[in-house]
């Protein structure tokens, strides 16, 4: 069940029932929004699918983490989105909300 993203931190690795984009989500969570072993794998993650929206739109959010606005602009520009919130952790709410509602996968 996807709402295991909000659950399940404690867990060594993410549910394998979330769907790919989720698991990036909940290792960028693990990892407390913070560059670190954490980031990478979520970045790993994202970057097998690179052309497909939701996992564009999480790439965009591990680039703001890492502070680089340009390279995050681009794929949220690839995602066809835009920053909607003044945070990380508000976007990181808002993207693991409407994955976990099937907006996206």
């Amino acid at each position: 069940m996807a709402s295991n993203i909000f659950t399940t931190l404690d867990w060594s690795e993410p549910p394998k029932d979330l769907s790919l984009p989720l698991q990036a989500l909940w290792w960028v969570k693990k990892g407390e929004f913070r560059m670190g072993p954490e980031w990478e794998e979520a970045h790993r993650i994202v970057q097998q699918m690179e052309g497909v929206e939701a996992f564009d739109w999480v790439h965009a959010l591990l680039h703001w983490i890492e502070a680089d606005m340009g390279n995050a602009d681009y794929w949220y520009r690839r995602a066809g989105k835009r920053r909607s919130t003044p945070s990380v952790a508000k976007e990181w709410e808002h993207m693991a909300l409407t994955l976990s509602e099937g907006g996206q996968q």
